[in-house]
């Protein structure tokens, strides 16, 4: 054959089994174990798929590619349990150095172990076990942070004097303590302080009182174990001020954090004591001053203690400082006054490990203050990861005295955790895919700087990965052996490298069925070496038999309640139908030992109604009869020969007995029906007596419906009403007119009167007598 038809019909054969493989996989449900064409391929799909490396595992027209699939599945076709290729992960102890009772040891070890090896399969969850206990007397670092803001000048007179009393109160604790110092005010540029020299020198509204001039930050003292060396330290600073009410403390903190040599930080318990009156400034204020280069996260004190970048650098945001503090192992305490503690409130959820106090308007109670916040945080135990590689999920258990449990979460809490309790968190790890090479990650309780190391890596090879060149397996030498799977060398082909290409196109004539005159292997595999290798889920001397070709209900082959076998279901126990879609249990139709109310029947486990009743158990029929409808007629017309039936009572009404009851106690179970001339009629519904069922009718209630005349009477009775509220309304109105006209009569006369006898409604005449007629 010439070469370039040779590599022609490899390449079919190479596309063949590509597209084996690829159909296999969509005929399989989406979850399960696919079929792959390796072993390192099958272990990195899915957790639950292992590999046959048995050399006779797969039948006469089997793909390779079956012999990926589950445990239990390789098993009950034939492979042996030592042949099957199943990683599974596992963790190893490096070191696990015992827990301490005492920080007075020569090695304090609260956290167990110390360093794990972990080997994980992409996809499988692992777990173990990390323990902790409080050791007595851990040693402790506090570094006072003061806000020097013209507004705490009562407050600094106070912590001037208070060095021997949080000494004190820190030694009831532990007998190692160390404090130190540190201010500070705003960013000395506007809008936060003013540039003008003279206020620069003298911040204080009172121009005669003397202030320190304003600065980001100053280290006054390192953390010593000596008070009185704080008093004296403390005692020499003045108080300072700025412009706007937001203080500079975020870059204070971070440069406190990462200034660990300066401070004198420890490798113990470091808490930060941080005391304002006022709220602070983050991320994006430094704009204001035209300082846009963002925080850079290293430490910028010069010799005299101060922080000299402020006018470089922004403020810190609030997630890049929970991450500096989390990562020093520093828990702050936050002691504020009671005007600014919800916005420190909110700001404390937002760093682990911290805790807010309400400070006294002069700082007097801070010594209590901080007393109790180190209890609260010391007794609190969050153990949390970091430095987590990508694709890697961790979730915590924890294990507490008091029984409780906190399942699932993204760190593990224990709260009320007294000394030398010890308490204990399930950790599991799960690597969603492949990592490259080995990783590691760390496990820390927070405000303590001992950590659990994990050096992880992936199960993502088989241990059978190692290749046999010329294996005797494959045909004498003719191919390399992996995982029991034959790698053919060039110019041969087949299962176990049996026939050279040459001859592949000469045996095509027995992978067809019908006497050769069939499509080759059925369509649904490629012809090797003359034989058939079938597609995935498809086996037979021609490929014949398809076991992915059966019907399905609700997308599942067989729907999920049978296997397939040559395209057809063979159910489980319980199971029938072409899809296996039918249940023999009638529990789902069952309601108070009755199937389907009575009114349907129960097939494939679901109600198939009566005509006209409807719902999952066949209750509901709105157009069907109650049995008082139903034996209403029937009560009319044999207790008072009344009603539609009475014509044919007895032939109608055969299957029920009437009888009259003069007296009887109605209850909610007699019926109440209404004829069709308006009669309410009372019955009883007794049951039955053989075929019969007796009715008892009562007597005297067989009346004519009143309704109608009951409402017709109302209706009389307001009309009636309402006309004699009009009435009485006109009558009242024509009274009080009556009365008011004869009020202006009276008034009208009194008036009269007045013009008669009031001399300015009299007429201006002179009476003139005539002398002529005097004389007469």
């Amino acid at each position: 054959m010439p070469v370039k038809a040779m590599k022609g019909t490899g390449l079919v054969v190479g596309l063949g089994l590509l597209l084996a493989v690829g159909q296999g996989e969509k005929a399989l449900e989406a979850g399960s174990c696919r079929p792959r064409a390796s072993c390192r391929d099958c272990i990195r799909s899915q957790p639950s798929c292992a590999w046959c490396k048995a050399l006779n595992f797969t039948k006469v027209g089997e793909s390779d590619a079956t012999r990926c699939a589950m445990r239990e599945e390789l098993l009950q076709r034939g492979c042996a349990l030592e042949e099957v290729v199943e990683p599974r992960g596992r963790h190893q102890v490096l070191e696990d150095m015992p827990l301490s009772d005492s920080a007075e040891q020569e090695t304090v070890t609260q956290l167990a172990p110390q360093k794990i090896a972990l080997w994980l399969r992409p996809g499988e969850q692992h777990s173990f076990s990390v323990r902790f206990k409080r050791a007595e007397g851990y040693p402790v670092d506090v570094y006072y942070l003061m806000d020097l803001s013209y507004s705490m000048k009562d407050d600094l007179e106070n912590i001037k004097r208070l060095g021997n009393d949080l000494l004190a109160a820190l030694r009831n604790i532990t007998k190692s303590v160390k404090i130190g110092f540190g201010s500070f005010v705003d960013k000395t540029v506007l809008p936060y302080v003013s540039t003008v020299p003279a206020k620069l020198r003298n911040p204080c509204p009172d121009r005669y009182e003397q202030c320190d001039s304003p600065v980001s930050f100053r280290h006054v003292l390192p953390l010593t174990d000596n008070a009185s060396e704080f008093e004296s330290r403390v005692s020499q600073q003045r108080i300072s001020g700025n412009l706007d009410s937001p203080e500079g403390g975020f870059d204070a903190i971070m440069q406190a954090a990462v200034c660990e040599e300066q401070i004198g930080w420890r490798n113990v318990t470091r808490l930060l004591v941080f005391t304002s009156d006022d709220v602070f400034h983050t991320a994006g204020d430094g704009k204001l001053g035209g300082i846009y280069l963002p925080n850079d996260n290293q430490c910028h004190l010069d010799t005299d203690g101060l922080y000299s970048k402020s006018h470089i650098y922004d403020y810190p945001s609030v997630g890049h400082l929970a991450q500096v503090l989390s990562a020093s192992n520093i828990q702050p305490i936050f002691a504020v006054t009671g005007s600014t503690l919800p916005v420190y409130q909110e700001l404390s959820r937002l760093i682990p490990k911290s805790v807010v106090g309400e400070l006294k308007e002069d700082s007097s109670n801070v010594v209590q203050l901080i007393s109790d916040a180190y209890n609260s945080l010391s007794s609190t135990v969050n153990l949390e990861h970091f430095q987590l590689p990508p694709g890697v999920s961790v979730a915590y258990e924890s294990h507490c005295e008091d029984a409780t449990r906190s399942l699932g979460g993204h760190s593990g809490v224990c709260s009320g955790v007294r000394i030398n309790q010890l308490v204990s968190f399930t950790v599991t790890v799960q690597a969603d895919t492949c990592l490259e090479g080995p990783h590691s990650f760390a496990l820390r309780v927070l405000g303590f700087t001992e950590e659990v190391r994990v050096e992880l890596q992936t199960l993502c090879e088989c241990p059978c990965d190692k290749p046999e060149p010329h294996a005797t397996h494959c045909s004498g030498g003719h191919g390399t052996l992996t995982c029991g799977v034959c790698s053919c060398s060039p110019g041969r082909v087949g299962k176990l490298c049996e026939c050279e290409l040459a001859e592949a196109t000469d045996l095509e004539a027995g992978c067809r069925g019908g006497n050769g005159t069939g499509p080759m292997c059925s369509g649904k595999g490629q012809c090797v070496c003359g034989q058939c290798q079938c597609n995935s889920n498809v086996r037979g001397q021609h490929c014949e038999c398809d076991d992915a070709s059966c019907e399905r209900h609700n997308g599942q082959l067989c729907a999920g309640q049978g296997r397939c076998q040559c395209g057809s279901c063979f159910c489980n126990e319980g199971y029938t139908g072409s899809a296996c879609d039918c249940s023999l249990d009638t529990r789902a139709c069952l309601q108070d030992g009755v199937e389907c109310s009575g009114h349907g029947s129960c097939i494939c486990n679901k109600c198939q109604c009566q005509p006209g009743y409807f719902d999952r158990l066949c209750s509901r029929c709105p157009s069907c009869q109650t049995p008082c409808e139903e034996h209403r007629d029937c009560a009319d017309c044999q207790a008072f020969r009344m009603g539609p039936l009475s014509q044919n009572c007895s032939v109608a009404c055969n299957h029920t007995v009437a009888t009259l009851v003069p007296e009887a106690t109605v209850n909610e179970q007699w019926c109440k029906e209404k004829t069709d001339d308006g009669r309410i009629l009372i019955f009883l519904i007794e049951g039955t007596e053989g075929d019969k069922v007796p009715l008892k009718v009562k007597d005297k209630d067989a009346v004519t419906d009143r309704t109608s005349m009951f409402v017709l009477g109302v209706v009389l009775g307001i009309v009636l009403i309402g006309l004699l509220i009009i009435v009485g309304y006109r009558i009242s109105v024509e009274i009080l007119d009556r009365r008011e006209y004869m009020r202006f009569e009276k008034e009208r006369e009194r008036a009269k009167g007045n013009e008669v006898n009031n001399p300015l409604f009299q007429s201006a005449t002179t009476t003139v007598i005539n002398p002529r007629y005097n004389e007469d």
